[in-house]
């Protein structure tokens, strides 16, 4: 078994198994042990925030608790904080004996950190996947495929739609956006020989979520001269000159006129 193929066994495997898994994606939902948890459950709602700040802020160093704080709320006081800590570690681990370290959200003196080591979060399982998949683009275009079709599959909608206007969620949701779009396209282009239509959807896909995302005009265009279907592909890059015009007032790009060009070319 090659490598790439290793770390996509594992990557799915701990998708599969494990005790804790978060989502993150078009909506919050948590389970514990494939049980999806209550609302009830979480008590206060600046329980749930605590954690997603956590997950937000996954990649930083710990976090000191008076920033996060500073951060999530306006109004705030230690007990604040000590009860939504309580909440979530209650929520995350409902047998955990008393006096004893939690084992998923980690603290170094007054500052905590969320350990991705024990348990999955889609975010953080969609960049992973893609990583590999970009590792595997034009190596192993097979292990590349599930890769980012696991991805996609991940994606249900923008990060934290219901914090949509607090400023702490919003280098994840562009972030995230990014990477999906990459994995929209990358895949398109992966399939756009053996199954132009389905690059084609995925292409939309991309124009759903940026809707002047200039390289998936590009592979539509493409995969309907593989289809062929000139009309369509000439079709398509005039949408892309009006969408670009209207949103931003510019013109296509020159790799974009020049695939027009060439397009209008044949005969």
């Amino acid at each position: 078994m090659s490598d790439l193929l290793q770390q996509l066994r594992e990557l799915e495997t701990f998708q599969e198994n494990a005790t804790i898994r978060i989502q993150t994606l078009g909506g919050f939902n948590l389970w514990r042990n494939q049980e999806k948890i209550d609302a009830k459950e979480w008590g206060r709602d600046k329980t749930i925030q605590l954690l997603q700040y956590l997950i937000s802020y996954r990649k930083r160093n710990a976090l000191h608790k008076e920033k996060i704080m500073d951060h999530l709320w306006e109004d705030w006081n230690d007990r604040d904080f000590k009860v939504a800590l309580h909440g979530i570690n209650k929520v995350l681990e409902p047998n955990r004996p008393s006096r004893t370290e939690a084992i998923y959200i980690t603290r170094q003196g007054v500052s905590y950190q969320i350990d991705l080591e024990k348990l999955w979060i889609d975010v953080e399982a969609l960049e992973k996947y893609i990583i590999l998949g970009n590792q595997a683009f034009e190596v192993d275009n097979e292990v590349a495929k599930k890769a980012y079709q696991n991805a996609i599959n991940l994606y249900k909608g923008s990060y934290l739609p219901n914090r949509i206007y607090e400023d702490w969620t919003s280098e994840e949701r562009e972030r995230s956006q990014l990477l999906i779009l990459g994995a929209y396209i990358t895949l398109a282009e992966i399939l756009l020989e053996e199954k132009p239509i389905e690059s084609i959807r995925l292409a939309q896909n991309a124009l759903a979520i940026d809707a002047a995302w200039e390289e998936a005009y590009r592979i539509q265009m493409k995969a309907y001269i593989v289809k062929g279907n000139r009309p369509q592909a000439i079709k398509t890059y005039m949408k892309c000159e009006v969408i670009l015009e209207e949103e931003y007032g510019i013109s296509p790009l020159p790799e974009t006129k020049k695939l027009l060009q060439e397009i209008e070319a044949i005969t």
